[in-house]
């Protein structure tokens, strides 16, 4: 690798030392991941220079990784037998999708064909595994699931039971985001950060909300129980329990009735 014009030939280059971390650091989670393995051999550790490896993980993220699917078996089967409370929630994701999408006729049709309930029980898989210090596969199960299925869904993020994605496309949940039981989220959502905060950055979306298309809530900001983001809303601003927001930015513009849960009734008028 040729030198960079600003530095002296016989100085150290600090992106020389850059790849030779990346081996090591491969090597390394290489024996902590068997599912990892054999990608990380293939693609790093067996590489013949820097050129080979930015050819090789690159153009695997875009042809799909290759991972052994009987590696990716044993690692979800033992996370799930694990952790039982994620088939719990499962089964709940299975019920609301089949009560919520009148596109879904059975629950088979929700396990096989729909790629927002997919990219949610990768993401609790992802997510259990993050939570006992596996973050390395736990960043890349998620990234893995953004490519293959769309919504783009920070392991660490937190989502209770009984969740819709509807079709999943465009999703965006940030790290420090909250989503609490029963809340439907249909496309092109982001729960997301404003930019200049740290730290605990993202939204807390309560119980029962539904968050309509296009609809963008930014920063550390609560979404009250049983409220409604009209699509294509951006909220900047934390919102009352039971009530509809609409707007650019985002106002209140109806108080509900307090037996009203827009996640199950998916009424999408303001």
């Amino acid at each position: 690798m040729p030198v960079p014009n600003n530095a002296a030939a016989d100085e150290p280059c600090a992106f020389w030392s850059v790849w030779s971390a990346i081996r090591t650091e491969a090597v390394d989670l290489a024996t902590r991941e068997p599912t990892l393995r054999t990608l990380l051999e293939t693609q790093i550790i067996r590489a013949e220079n820097d050129a080979d490896i930015i050819a090789h993980v690159i153009s695997a993220r875009l042809s799909v990784a290759r991972v052994d699917a009987e590696d990716l078996f044993q690692l979800f089967y033992s996370t799930l037998q694990e952790h039982p409370d994620i088939g719990a929630a499962i089964e709940a994701d299975l019920l609301a999708v089949r009560e919520r999408d009148p596109a879904c006729t059975t629950y088979l049709h929700a396990l096989l064909n729909l790629k927002g309930f997919h990219a949610l029980q990768t993401h609790r898989i992802a997510h259990a595994l993050w939570m006992v210090g596996r973050v390395e596969i736990a960043s890349w199960l998620s990234n893995l699931a953004s490519l293959v299925f769309g919504p783009d869904i920070h392991p660490a993020a937190r989502i209770g039971s009984s969740i819709m994605l509807d079709h999943g496309s465009g999703i965006v949940i940030g790290e420090t985001a909250v989503i609490e039981d029963e809340v439907s989220i249909l496309q092109n959502v982001t729960l997301g950060g404003t930019g200049k905060e740290t730290g605990d950055r993202h939204p807390k979306i309560r119980h029962g909300v539904m968050i309509g298309a296009g609809a963008k809530i930014l920063g550390n900001i609560e979404i009250g129980a049983f409220s409604k983001i009209a699509a294509g809303s951006v909220v900047l601003k934390p919102v009352p329990a039971h009530c509809t927001v609409a707007g650019v930015p985002a106002a209140v513009v109806r108080i509900h009735r307090n037996d009203e849960i827009p996640a199950e009734t998916m009424d999408q008028n303001i």
